[in-house]
Parts: structure tokens; C-alpha cells; sequence
């Protein structure tokens, strides 16, 4: 039994050792400091592994392994020393938690610790905050960089609306871009207080053109005034039935009624970034009252989630 752990273990670590190699060479190409390079790659270590600069975030997709709560947690512990070792840092800056696999990003909101434990990381010339051990997610997902440049590559001067913001990357890339005004929305109001801090820390806050609203985001959509924005960034959750939400929201379902508003709210030539996590969406283009639809799910799919991401992305213009 002890001769089979050991060669697991080993397999692990060849396997780390081999994709570790090869996604930090491309990072470093694109000098990018935060990326994935594991997940779920071999059946018996179901992680999602990703390295932020100088510490590793490493998420167990909750599954029946079989193993008593002790026995879990010494498996656990072997495979943080077997990830320090391959990234050769140490055991103290890998941070493990179990994780379900949820539609969509709804799960994000669940708080599971109170130890606070965050870093500032680089990305894209900004830096923002994160954080290890309290939720489901760090707050800065990694497979939307791309997408965060083109909002900023295209914000200089416009007027920018940032829906389900999470905490607030694509705004602060948004104002470091040139935006003339930011508005961020989302339900949480721990999301929106980070979103500040990231705006703050980047030392792009400024109150008079960058509004935070802590609401709920299916509420404001049905409220947005006419010809307002000219971009308008939208990653809803695939599904949500929250307390504070008088309806629930389904993706595929809703979609179309959710771009049609969001199209009233842009001005003629705006354009809509829109993006989900629904494995099997498919976009209703023909009840859209624009042509000007592009699946730019490829091109926005960075180097370290080719051919692992669930997610679609769409530039839609009026």
C-alpha cells in the first residue's frame, strides 16, 4: 500500500515537474507572473493549480475519494510538499482547499474562512489583491486577461460599465486605460469594497468619474438609461436564485432579454464584452437586433487554459 502512495506521489510530481516546465517558459515569454499549469491532469490528484507570482493556490475539486477525514489530510499534506518541491518554494506558501465543481461562477460568493490572508499580485502592469484562503475563488480570474486588455486597449475617453464586476479587475484595467468614467455593480458588497481597494491600490480612484454600486445587477439592467455607455462588460453567473435576487436568472434562458437591454444602454457604436461559464451555451443571435456579433471566445483564451476552458466570450456591437 505505502509502495503504491509513493508511486502516485511520484507520478504527481513527474507530471508537475513537466507542465510546470512548460507553462512558465511560455509565461515568461508573455511576462505574465500568475497562471495555472495543472488541473485536474492526472484522475487520482484532481487540483486546479495555479502560481501568483510567489505562492501557489491549489483547489481539490471535491470528489469520493474513499479516504478518512486523517487520511485525507496527510494525502493533502504530501502533495503540498511534493508542489513546494517541484516550484521550489516553500510548503508555506502553497494554500489548499476543496473546491465544487458549480455552473458558473455563483459559487464565488461562498466564505468558507475568516483568516484573511491576501498578497498583491502583478498583472498586465497593474497589481491587485487577493486573497488565498477565504473563498471558493482569489479573486482575480486568470482566464479573462486577455479579455481585460482589449477593454483596456479600446477605453481611452469612453464611458465603461462593468456588470457582475466581481472585484473590479476589468474596471481597474478600464481606468488605466483612459476610461472617462467607470461604473462597477455587483451584489455583494464585499466584492464592491474590493473592487475599491484594487481601484485604490492602482491609485486610479477617483470618485468623480468612478461610481461602485452595490445592488442587485439584474435590477440595475432593467433600469440602465438609454445610449449611455460605449463598453459595456457582462460575465453574469450561469445560474443564480439569490435571497436578494426577487427572480431567479438562468443563462441560456435569459440571455437574450440580458444583451437586448444592454444594448438600449450603449451608444451607437458601443460594444458589449460578454462571456459565461455554461458548458452548453449556445447564443441566440437571430432574436439580437444587431449583426455585429463576434465569438471571440479563442482569441481571448490565454496560453494557460487552451483546450481546458468552459467559457464562450462575444464582442457584440450596436
Amino acid at each position: 500500500m505505502q509502495q503504491d502512495y509513493t508511486a502516485k506521489l511520484l507520478m504527481f510530481e513527474n507530471r508537475l515537474t513537466k507542465v510546470y516546465k512548460h507553462y512558465s517558459k511560455l509565461a515568461r515569454r508573455q511576462e505574465v507572473a500568475c497562471f495555472r499549469f495543472y488541473d485536474h491532469d492526472l484522475p487520482e490528484f484532481p487540483f486546479a493549480i495555479e502560481l501568483y507570482k510567489d505562492v501557489v493556490h491549489a483547489a481539490e475539486y471535491k470528489r469520493k475519494h474513499g479516504m478518512e477525514d486523517d487520511e485525507h489530510a496527510v494525502w493533502l499534506q504530501a502533495c503540498k510538499e511534493t508542489i513546494a518541491k517541484v516550484l521550489e518554494l516553500p510548503v508555506d506558501n502553497i494554500y489548499m482547499k476543496v473546491r465544487q465543481r458549480k455552473a458558473g461562477r455563483q459559487g464565488q460568493y461562498e466564505k468558507f474562512a475568516e483568516q484573511k490572508t491576501e498578497r498583491i499580485v502583478p498583472e498586465g502592469g497593474l497589481n491587485f489583491i487577493i486573497n488565498l484562503t477565504d473563498y471558493l475563488d482569489t479573486g482575480l480570474f486568470l482566464d479573462h486577461r486577455i479579455t481585460r486588455n482589449m477593454v483596456r486597449d479600446e477605453a481611452k475617453g469612453k464611458r465603461v460599465l462593468n456588470l457582475f464586476c466581481y472585484t473590479g479587475s476589468f474596471s481597474v484595467y478600464a481606468a488605466h486605460g483612459g476610461a472617462a468614467s467607470v461604473t462597477s455593480v455587483d451584489l455583494s458588497k464585499t466584492y464592491i469594497n474590493w473592487a475599491k481597494r484594487n481601484m485604490q491600490y492602482n491609485k486610479l480612484y477617483d470618485a468623480a468619474k468612478h461610481e461602485f454600486v452595490h445592488d442587485d445587477v439584474m435590477e440595475v439592467i432593467k433600469n440602465l438609461p438609454a445610449d449611455t455607455f460605449d463598453i459595456i462588460v457582462c460575465d453574469p453567473p450561469t445560474f443564480s436564485n439569490s435571497k436578494r435576487m426577487e427572480e431567479t436568472f438562468d443563462v441560456q434562458r435569459d440571455h437574450v432579454w440580458l444583451l437586448k437591454q444592454l444594448l438600449k444602454s450603449c451608444r451607437d457604436g458601443g460594444k458589449i464584452y460578454f462571456s459565461n461559464n455554461y458548458r452548453n451555451f449556445v447564443l441566440d443571435k437571430d432574436s439580437l437586433p444587431t449583426p455585429h456579433i463576434k465569438d471571440i471566445t479563442a482569441a481571448t483564451t490565454p496560453f494557460d487554459f487552451q483546450g481546458k476552458l468552459h467559457r464562450c466570450c462575444y464582442l457584440i456591437e450596436k
